[in-house]
């Protein structure tokens, strides 16, 4: 082998030792993760929503808390911006964009939720999967994931302020 050779196999190696440790550290603290949340019964109800997994949900139970200090699920949803834009005038009120206001994380980790539901919408049969196909039938995808980011933070305040499980309502398709 040349040496040029030589040089690009011992930088390979150390790239792959250097992701051998990082992957390393990444179970560990999956590990850690999942040893907290087993004793966080917040979070562990959270779960129970789709598309929320162990760092949402603990994201989530931290943020919210018990969810008392916010009056209904829209109060939770426009603290974290996902809900419309409103510019009002005259009576008139014409909705905008989402209002990206409050916490960029949380935001960031609903839409991802939303849009993990959103690929496999088409082969489930349950009431929130038919929302989902519905609502792509008439809007852009970005639209509907945002959409969905608000409807699970407003289900996740529910499943937190009334101490209740998600529960899917599986639909009934006429035979």
């Amino acid at each position: 082998m040349k040496s040029g050779q030589h040089q690009l196999v011992a930088m390979l190696e150390r790239l792959h030792a250097h992701y051998k440790y990082l992957a390393e550290q990444v179970s560990d603290i999956e590990k850690e993760l999942h040893m907290q949340l087993a004793d966080d019964e917040i979070a562990q109800r959270l779960m129970t929503i789709p598309g929320i997994g162990p760092i949402t949900a603990s994201v989530l139970a931290a943020d919210m808390g018990d969810g008392k200090q916010y009056g209904c699920s829209r109060d939770f949803a426009a603290s974290i911006g996902l809900v419309p834009r409103q510019y009002s005038t005259g009576g008139r009120a014409n909705l905008l964009g989402i209002s990206k206001r409050g916490d960029k994380n949380i935001r960031r980790l609903l839409v991802q939720c939303a849009r993990s539901i959103m690929k496999n919408a088409d082969k489930r049969v349950d009431q929130l999967s038919h929302w989902i196909q519905m609502m792509l039938t008439r809007r852009h995808s970005n639209v509907v994931a945002c959409a969905l980011a608000n409807k699970l933070a407003r289900i996740a305040w529910a499943v937190v302020a009334r101490h209740k499980v998600f529960e899917e309502k599986v639909l009934v398709m006429p035979a």
